[in-house]
């Protein structure tokens, strides 16, 4: 056992270990505390560290640690430490002079200490690492919720519709062909839902008078997330590209053109050539990348190490004067797909519409209402609201006195 102790080290008993140090490191599962009730005079006045990590979600939180460590003792002074990222440790106490004595020997380590207050925020910085993906969920759900309707809104109308009326097998569109559909529209939908949220807020601003008032609850929630269902629209937006990429590699498609070929050839007829359909195509493909390049771009702009390098003028500027020319290309990418059969009858299938026509609904909608409130007359009342104006300052003397008109 003396070969595997490093140069320097004793070996002693924990009475004896405790009384040689001031600081007082505890690096055991907490299932293992018993033995530290046993040191309570030993331990009076230490800097007791805690580095243990609970295994389930508020298993057992600070400050219950830390009675069951000191329960009689008043002085004792105790540290909660938790690694977030590789080089910085996050550190909660009661005593400021106990965590600057921490502090220092993080430093020390080569580490960046980062002070979150009292024992009660420890709890919340346990669970931390134990939550799976806290601010992704309701993109998630969201997400899947978009991705079932569309995919089962497009089986209805390329699949069950063909089937009952002409009794033709289209069951081959579901690999390929629905998903190229679901995707885009997804990907649309969600760009569209990081910038309302944005809407609203300015919309309640103006109608309250003030930024002084909470916004709602889910209204909070959903800002929170708009990163979150950006980055989703952008991985959906990829698997538009890859899809639409492996179309002309499709049996169905060189099927399609061979067939389309020879019958051209045996009956000696041939398709002119139509300048507005080339226009409408060549457009509709150049929106796309250009919409695509600055939705990668946005993706980028969010990383932490990208946006820490950026000042907040700079990130404003990407994420909002950018992320609507995006929101814009995008849409027009849809129209200009959907061409001269945009509101053409002749495409309604049990009266149900193309679904690209359903995914334009929430993008035209948020791109109306901020065309309205860029407006100067509305965006300087709006400038000034976020600049402290308030119509009527009742509010902000409720709100100081804990009253809330929500």
């Amino acid at each position: 056992m003396s070969s595997l102790l490093p140069n320097g080290a004793e070996v002693m008993s924990y009475s004896d270990a405790a009384q040689k140090s001031d600081i007082i490191i505890i690096a055991i599962h907490r299932e293992h505390y018993d033995f530290l009730t046993e040191l309570t005079e030993v331990l009076n006045g230490k800097i007791l560290v805690d580095v243990s990590n609970n295994l389930k979600i508020n298993h057992l939180i600070s400050e219950e640690v830390n009675y069951y460590i000191t329960p009689s003792s008043i002085n004792k002074k105790r540290i909660n430490t938790n690694l977030i990222v590789l080089t910085q440790v996050l550190i909660c106490g009661n005593d400021s002079k106990a965590k600057q004595r921490v502090m220092d020997v993080v430093r020390s380590l080569g580490l960046t200490p980062l002070d979150k207050g009292s024992l009660v925020a420890a709890n919340e910085i346990e669970n931390y690492p134990l939550q799976l993906f806290p601010m992704w969920k309701f993109p998630f759900y969201l997400s899947a919720v978009l991705c079932v309707f569309f995919f089962f809104y497009c089986v209805i109308r390329e699949v069950i519709y063909p089937y009952v009326h002409e009794k033709r097998d289209r069951t081959f569109r579901l690999p390929i062909s629905i998903p190229n559909r679901v995707f885009p529209i997804a990907a649309l939908t969600l760009l569209a839902l990081v910038y309302l949220p944005g809407v609203i807020a300015a919309i309640l601003q103006l109608y309250r008078g003030t930024k002084y008032r909470r916004f709602p609850d889910w209204l909070d929630h959903w800002m929170l997330c708009r990163k979150q269902l950006g980055l989703i629209a952008l991985g959906f937006a990829f698997l538009h590209v890859l899809y639409t990429l492996v179309i002309p590699i499709r049996y169905y498609v060189r099927w399609t053109l061979n067939n389309r070929t020879v019958t051209q050839a045996i009956t000696k007829k041939e398709n002119p050539f139509s300048t507005t359909t080339s226009w409408l195509s060549d457009s509709y493909v150049a929106l796309g990348m250009l919409g695509f390049f600055l939705f990668v771009l946005l993706g980028i702009t969010s990383l932490p190490s990208v946006s820490n390098t950026v000042n907040w003028r700079e990130f404003r500027f990407v994420q909002s004067k950018l992320g609507y020319l995006t929101l814009i290309l995008c849409t027009a990418h849809t129209l200009v797909y959907g061409g001269k059969r945009f509101l053409n009858p002749s495409n309604l299938v049990w009266y149900l519409p193309s679904a690209y026509v359903i995914a334009l609904i929430i993008p035209c909608t948020v791109l109306v209402i901020k065309f309205i409130l860029i407006l100067p007359c509305i965006d300087k009342t709006l400038m000034r609201i976020r600049q402290g104006w308030e119509r009527n300052p009742k509010y902000s003397e409720s709100a100081l006195n804990g009253k809330t008109d929500i």
